[in-house]
């Protein structure tokens, strides 16, 4: 297997797990409705990367328009302990396969698909 074959990956909680997941990390702040904790295989779950509250808020609301979303969302991510768990799953994604885990709807319009470019962009650097 070659050195750099690693990637990040993006897929719904409510998937069933692969085993070409690697190491599964969620990336909701709130636990994904009716999934039981048991059921998830869940490696781990960095809430400093999630959006604030007040962000999630915005975006869902009247005024949310995704590419403002994503420039505020990618601000956050600056922050110390966001950057610290970027750094980590940086680490990880170097080593092997991770799948960001999301229960939006539509992951490619989320945070998740933020925080995919943002890894992608900084492992290519």
């Amino acid at each position: 297997m070659p050195a750099h074959s690693h990637d990040v990956r993006v897929r719904r909680i409510y998937e069933p797990p692969s085993p070409d997941d690697g190491v599964r990390v969620l990336v909701d702040r709130l636990w994904p409705r009716g999934l039981a904790k048991t059921d998830a295989h869940i490696d781990e779950w960095p809430k400093a990367l999630t959006p604030s509250t007040e962000l999630r808020r915005w975006y869902h609301g009247p005024e949310g328009e995704y590419e403002e979303f994503r420039r505020r969302y990618e601000a956050e991510l600056a922050a110390p302990e966001a950057a610290a768990a970027l750094d980590r799953l940086r680490d990880l994604a170097a080593k092997e396969t991770i799948t960001l885990l999301t229960a939006a709807k539509d992951p490619a319009v989320s945070h998740t698909a933020v925080l995919e470019g943002v890894l992608e962009r900084r492992s290519g650097e």
